[in-house]
Order: structure tokens, then sequence, then C-alpha cells
């Protein structure tokens, strides 16, 4: 199991990750087209990235939206289904 700690991070990791991209995850659900648990399965594959750090770095290089995430963002193909699906 997660450490307390570890969730938080890579959850906020996640919000930041769809803000970045124009997906406010919060609305989405409201919509229905996303579902608390598929939230919750979101920030349990974001866990197991090996490198959060550069996640974090490239969240901080952003100065507007990007059309999408990094490549190696392991809910990059959920982000873009929810932006232009």
């Amino acid at each position: 199991m997660q450490s307390t700690k570890t969730l938080k991070r890579h959850a906020r990791l996640v919000d930041d990750m769809a803000q970045a991209q124009g997906v406010d995850l919060e609305e989405q659900i409201l919509r229905g087209k996303l579902t608390v648990t598929e939230l919750e399965d979101a920030v349990l594959r974001c866990t197991g990235c090996s490198n959060p750090d550069t996640c974090e770095h490239w969240l901080a290089a952003q100065s507007g939206e990007a059309t999408q995430g990094p490549d190696y963002c392991r809910n990059g193909q959920m982000f873009q289904d929810l932006k232009w699906g």
C-alpha cells in the first residue's frame, strides 16, 4: 500500500498535469466523463512512475496550456481523451 504522502503527491501531479493541458478533472466528473474510480486509478498509475521529479520539472517549465503532456506520462491518453472527447 502507498503511503499517504506518496498518494497526495501523485494526486497533486495528476491534477497539475491535467490543468497544464486544459483539463478540469472536477468538471469532467460533474459532466459524467470521468468517474471518481477512474480518477483514483489515474493517481495509482501515477504512483507507478519511477521519476515523478521529472513531471514536476516539466510542469514548472510550462508557461501556457500544453497541447499534450510528456510522452512518459502514464495518464497521457486519459488526459487527451478528456480534452478532445
